[in-house]
């Protein structure tokens, strides 16, 4: 049994988020026999809008482990300068739990995107004689560069890029959810030895018993309908223009219908274009909670997944959404380049295209709906199969646990 600290300063339970990776990592850890702690930030900008963070105790049990909010100062957007404060702030809190919490970790385990973290996590850890894993879930700061089209010459870009190289140098572990990062490790100095994949996954939890929907999303997606949807946030990297351009030039087939399933910085500009274009075969729907997630896509014929062609995607993906998809068991659109990671075509279930191509999105919807119900059913049923094989968190634990007992 080793005492587990994991940290994520975006890591949530159900009442200050969705609750994912880290809440499920530590319930199954739990149950392996671990004594863990989940230390996350008292407020970020993902948690739910209502909650007050002066509400929120230091510390609570929550489905058998510790689950710690560390105060940090608001800002007011992901995109907020104040935002650095609260990373800084989070970082450097962690040297001082051992001594808040009155007990010291064998493990510390610190996870991305924000590099800051790495440094307040590295301290600890040397201060307790800790082994440290560094968990990599999104490749700061390249994908900001990528994506964010920020210099590699800003300053704060070159700081996040020497604790990225350092956190690589002086971790006794490097785990990623994206399967082809370690290639980029490398070249950024990491021993090719320290690595482990650890997939991102779903909970049955989740999925077995779903909530139902009330009518009003019921009948914005109706059971008439061949309706191609896409839920999970919508921003720039999705690049869901493609899934308009598409509807745009389908939009003389009717019994055809484009779903946008969330909220996000692009949906008004999407909506935009709807209504500029006059299009009458997409619809926008609000967010839905996670629990009902799972009765939303039985809604729909197909699930769409795209991604801008930007070099980051090409070491893999690790989307939420993609896993489920795949339980929901219903063929995949999979519109995107994840290098040698593909895999719809790896578990035969559904159509894999290439990124930003409403043409190409157009032929792979003809084909799936031009398919037997047969044919649509053994592609849902071999993505469900992969995921219930391959991605649930009770495996994906096990694997993780692996990985620290080599420590």
């Amino acid at each position: 049994m080793s005492r587990i600290w994991i940290i994520n300063q975006y890591a949530s339970i159900p009442k200050t988020g969705v609750g994912g990776r880290h809440r499920h990592l530590a319930r199954e850890l739990t149950g392996l026999g671990h004594e863990v702690t989940v230390i996350a930030a008292s407020w970020t900008h993902l948690h739910p809008a209502e909650l007050d963070p002066k509400t929120l105790p230091f510390s609570e049990q929550f489905e058998g482990f510790t689950f710690v909010h560390l105060p940090v100062p608001p800002y007011a957007h992901a995109h907020d300068k104040k935002r650095v404060l609260n990373w800084l702030r989070f970082s450097a809190a962690l040297p001082g739990l051992p001594k808040r919490l009155n007990a010291k970790p064998d493990i510390v385990l610190v996870s991305s995107p924000s590099p800051f973290a790495y440094l307040g996590a590295e301290r600890l850890a040397r201060r307790v004689g800790a082994k440290l894993v560094f968990e990599v879930r999104d490749i700061w700061p390249l994908s900001l560069v990528q994506i964010g089209n920020y210099s590699p010459r800003h300053p704060m870009i070159r700081l996040m890029q020497w604790i990225e190289d350092r956190a690589y140098r002086n971790s006794d572990a490097v785990i990623s959810n994206l399967p082809g990062a370690v290639e980029h490790m490398i070249e950024r100095g990491m021993d090719p030895g320290k690595f482990a994949w650890i997939p991102n996954g779903f909970s049955k939890r989740d999925v077995e018993d779903p909530e139902p929907v009330d009518g009003e999303i019921e009948a914005m997606l109706p059971a008439d309908k061949f309706i191609v949807g896409y839920a999970g946030t919508v921003g720039v990297a999705n690049a869901l223009d493609t899934l308009v351009d598409a509807a745009t030039l389908m939009r003389d087939q009717p019994d055809i219908l484009f779903a946008i399933i969330g909220e996000g910085r692009e949906k008004p500009k999407l909506q935009g274009l709807v209504k500029d274009r006059g299009l009458s075969n997409v619809t926008f729907v609000p967010r839905v909670p996670k629990r009902q997630i799972a009765t939303v896509l039985q809604r729909l014929a197909v699930c769409y997944f795209s991604l801008l062609p930007d070099e980051v995607f090409k070491f893999g993906i690790a989307s939420n959404k993609f896993f489920d998809y795949l339980v929901a068991a219903k063929p995949i659109l999979y519109a995107v380049d994840s290098g040698v990671y593909r895999p719809v075509d790896d578990f035969d279930c559904g159509i894999t295209v290439p990124p930003v191509s409403p043409e190409a999105v157009v032929h792979a919807i003809l084909e799936l709906k031009n398919s037997s119900k047969t044919r649509l059913q053994d592609m849902g049923a071999n993505g469900r199969a992969a995921a219930y094989n391959h991605h649930e968190y009770s495996q994906i634990a096990r694997k993780l646990d692996a990985t620290l007992s080599n420590l």
